[in-house]
């Protein structure tokens, strides 16, 4: 089966062979399609080149194999995340999740630009979700970066009394701007791009109590600095190329909250289901299509701008 994977630092579609359950138990998931996520970009930029790299995790499929007692049966289209945690670390007990050894040590193999995958039966238990009715295939693929979204406003602690702006309209951001409209938190957005901010209203006169760091610009740190609050909580949700902080008499005198937010619980994922299936967070419009052979034109039109995000079809 063809799988692609970053290799002396290039893509390449690579024959590999397809996943089967002799001697372990979970599922085996026909891949229909996989979003084109910002950490991928990220891997493609900054890997070594003698290192190989997977890549994909956003993806979309039929169950076409599964050997485990389960809600899930043959035929069914689930989408679903790539990791979960052992609920029993010290990460865990706190709801540092993603910072769980098993979490970061779980995936789907070999990734979801492949034609095909092996989920285990802990991703039957915890990740992996059926498709509502009414909802696309390609819509759905939204579940694992929604989910992101979610935990991000969770860890805020943002709620109805806070305004709340997103820096950074991209995909992820819009998501995110519609995610805080969907739990009653008054919510803005900011882009650098003129025809982005259309997807989100800013008002420059008021300061913001959260604030979502979407964009991976080094930039993006000192527009949070110029609208928060005091007291304000900024999440950082995105890596920058070059290693760079918030002023320390920033966050002392103002007594600013720098929270981390890197990737979801199960609980989130569970929400994120929810949401879509409600049409509360709307996906239609997001993504652009593109074949697995050219996976490169979509990684090149996403860092250029051209697209909000690239859904490979598998």
């Amino acid at each position: 089966m063809k799988s692609a994977i970053l290799k002396e630092g290039k893509v390449i579609i690579s024959n590999v062979p397809v996943p089967d359950l002799k001697n372990k138990y979970g599922a085996i998931i026909k891949v229909h399609g996989c979003g084109l996520c910002g950490s991928d970009i990220v891997k493609i930029d900054t890997c070594s080149k003698n290192k190989t790299v997977k890549l994909g995790h956003e993806i979309v499929g039929e169950i076409i194999d599964i050997n485990v007692q389960s809600k899930f049966k043959k035929g069914d289209i689930v989408a679903m995340g790539h990791h979960y945690p052992c609920f029993k670390c010290k990460y865990c007990s706190r709801g540092n999740y993603s910072m769980c050894d098993t979490f970061k040590n779980s995936n789907i193999e070999p990734a979801g630009f492949s034609e095909y995958i092996y989920a285990d039966e802990n991703h039957l238990k915890y990740t992996v979700f059926k498709k509502p009715a009414g909802l696309s295939e390609e819509e759905f693929s939204f579940l694992e970066p929604l989910a992101c979204c979610i935990r991000a406003i969770r860890r805020s602690g943002a709620d109805e009394t806070f305004n709340s702006l997103v820096i950074g309209l991209g995909s992820i951001g819009i998501l995110m701007y519609q995610s805080l409209k969907a739990f009653n938190i008054p919510a803005f957005g900011y882009d650098i791009n003129p025809l982005r901010q259309n997807y989100a209203p800013f008002n420059p006169d008021i300061k913001y109590d959260a604030i979502f760091m979407t964009s991976g610009s080094f930039g993006a740190i000192g527009t949070a600095l110029e609208f928060a609050d005091k007291g304000a909580v900024i999440i950082v949700f995105s890596s920058v190329k070059n290693e760079a902080g918030y002023k320390n008499n920033e966050i002392y005198y103002n007594e600013l909250e720098i929270l981390g937010s890197y990737s979801p619980s199960p609980y989130d994922l569970k929400l994120s289901s929810e949401l879509l299936a409600e049409k509360k967070v709307k996906t239609l419009g997001l993504y652009s299509e593109y074949p697995l052979f050219e996976l490169e034109k979509a990684i090149h039109d996403t860092k250029n701008g051209k697209i909000l995000k690239g859904y490979i079809k598998i």
